[in-house]
């Protein structure tokens, strides 16, 4: 009997992945029936994204998993009808893409590189940038996504404090945890990345007390989740100059509206969610490995804890 697999993602995304996954599945010798349409009770797995308008897994009694295109998961995790596994997207070209948008931000911050790429005005003002080894960098999440940033940070010899909700044992990355452990580290960070989940534990952890720890004129830099952040207390920041420059990459709402703002206000920069994004080729790999594995009686990986939200 074949493997049944749903595809439930953007109708675009279909003619990406179908050869993909089929071709993947084909090499892990598996018959797999992949398809955008079936009836319920005859699927086995879920390849999911949130935009793939699939909400209720009730009739989806023969289920094995659900096997998410999407590294955030916050959109799904709490969905009462979903009782089978959840796995997230770890992708080695995401996790790739993101790390090198974080280190270029942060070295652009580093570096100054504004002043001169922003600013030409004949000024002449030889003042050469600290070293690495000068600037403490902090990283808020270290999940996949964190770890590989904080890891590539160090490597570049900054001083990276990584902050979680539990404690983590990083090489070259000193890990911090708790409330304790955040004060701790905002109070030393000179440019701060946000790569923490989106849950209720995490809304709002750069709010107005935690942003009056950091030095003044300390810089943001938020590829993670819109809601990390209270927006009007980095406004009022970035007013007052407690906050140097903020550099965002997500929204609670998206598109940025046109008048909010971030948008004029001449010490943001706001990108349009592109910081990193799942690629077709490993995430296909990914998803194959799980249905193998699922197939195989073996363990999924990059599974959900349901409680925690990620």
């Amino acid at each position: 009997m074949p493997v049944n697999v749903l595809f439930s993602a953007r109708p675009e995304l279909w003619p990406v992945y179908e050869p993909l996954l089929t071709n993947g599945l084909a090499e892990a010798r598996l018959d797999v029936n992949l398809a955008t349409n079936m009836e319920p009770d005859q699927v086995d797995y879920v390849v999911y994204a949130p935009n793939g308008g699939l909400l209720d897994f009730t009739p989806y009694s023969r289920l094995k998993a659900v096997l998410s295109l999407w590294a955030g998961v916050e959109s799904i995790a709490d969905n009462e009808t979903l009782t089978v596994p959840l796995a997230r997207m770890v992708d080695n070209g995401l996790t790739q893409g993101m790390t090198e948008w974080a280190l270029g931000h942060t070295l652009r911050y580093h570096l100054g590189m504004d002043a001169h790429i922003t600013v030409q005005d004949g000024a002449w003002t030889p003042t050469a940038p600290p070293l690495a080894t000068e600037r403490t960098v902090c990283v808020l999440g270290l999940g996949e996504l964190g770890q590989a940033v904080a890891q590539a940070l160090a490597a570049l010899n900054f001083r990276v404090l990584g902050w979680s909700r539990t404690q983590k044992d990083i090489q070259g990355v000193t890990c911090l945890h708790g409330t304790d452990g955040l004060r701790t580290a905002l109070s030393q960070a000179e440019i701060v990345v946000l790569l923490l989940p989106d849950t209720p534990a995490t809304e709002n952890t750069l709010n107005a007390e935690t942003l009056a720890l950091m030095p003044k004129g300390a810089k943001i830099i938020n590829p993670g989740r819109g809601p990390l952040i209270d927006d009007n207390a980095l406004l009022d920041a970035l007013n007052t100059g407690q906050v140097g420059h903020a550099t965002l990459d997500v929204f609670r709402v998206e598109p940025l509206p046109l008048e909010h703002p971030y948008w004029e206000h001449p010490n943001v920069t706001v990108t349009p969610h592109i910081a990193s994004e799942t690629r077709p080729v490993t995430a296909a790999q990914v998803i194959c490995e799980n249905i193998q594995r699922g197939e195989a009686g073996e363990p999924f990986v990059h599974l959900v804890d349901r409680q925690l939200g990620y």
